[in-house]
């Protein structure tokens, strides 16, 4: 059945004009606002003076670090966190997938704990760790850990059960598989499930940094709060965006090449 016309795949060059037009909008209002005297250009900047704030803190400190060397340090610290996330929580997903017995023991656990909001966990992060890396990496793993252990769980509960049935017929053990059919069958679910997590994670992260870090770019925007320099700030909110954006495009490609690979949507 042939689509609606709403519905209709976009080529590539209507979704980038698209989106062109959607940005153009969007800087233009602000332009306007900006300009028509509504706010005092203290606390509402035009789009000009946030990139040219921008520009300059790529080459003058601030907060002690230019702005790359602050974007660094919080990708460096999302990366450790959301990568424990993800090698916990896709192994204990498969396995929870698996043995009846680990599922009723988690379960109760995880719902509990995953309806905690990362950022409740900051105060705890800083009693036990300061400012140090430690606090910023178990909120973040806070975040994402969820939905990483929940779509390899998911994946792993809707394998095709002739699957099982033939490995089973081969005389397969239970690891084997879970390593051989569960996590290949599973890998679409467990690629989705990492969009979410690094998304989740990387929120979490610039929630940390507001409180409990020395460097990043959450703390370059608080330092920029103190000083009263809305540009600074946005200057950061841009650069959140930009990454967090960057992130979600490489593991929206990686999961186009594993449908593909696996025929899924065929």
């Amino acid at each position: 059945m042939a689509p609606y016309p709403e519905q209709a795949e976009l080529s590539g060059r209507e979704f980038w004009t698209l989106s062109f037009l959607g940005l153009l909008m969007f800087f233009g209002a602000w332009s306007v606002l900006a300009l028509s005297g509504l706010m005092p250009s203290m606390f509402l900047p035009t789009p000009w003076a946030v990139a040219e704030r921008a520009v300059e803190l790529t080459f003058h400190p601030f907060a002690g670090y230019t702005i790359q060397v602050h974007l660094i340090s919080s990708i460096g610290r999302f990366l450790l966190g959301f990568g424990l996330a993800a090698a916990i929580g896709v192994p204990l997903g498969l396995a929870m997938g698996w043995f009846r017995w680990l599922d009723a023991a988690v379960t109760p656990l995880l719902e509990a704990v995953r309806f905690v909001a990362p950022i409740a966990w900051v105060p705890f992060a800083a009693l036990w760790f300061g400012t140090g890396i430690g606090g910023p990496t178990l909120i973040i793993f806070t975040g994402a850990f969820p939905p990483a252990l929940i779509n390899a769980y998911r994946g792993a509960r809707f394998v095709e059960p002739r699957l099982i049935e033939a490995a089973r017929t081969l005389g397969a053990g239970n690891w084997r598989i879970i390593v051989e059919v569960l996590l290949p069958a599973s890998v679409p679910s467990i690629v989705a499930g990492l969009r979410i997590s690094a998304g989740l994670g990387w929120q979490s992260l610039i929630g940390a940094e507001l409180i409990v870090a020395s460097s990043g770019i959450g703390y370059l925007m608080v330092k920029g709060q103190s000083s009263i320099s809305t540009t600074t700030v946005m200057s950061g909110m841009i650069a959140i965006g930009a990454v967090g954006f960057a992130i979600d495009v490489l593991l929206r490609r990686l999961q186009r090449r594993i449908e593909a690979a696996s025929g899924i949507g065929e």
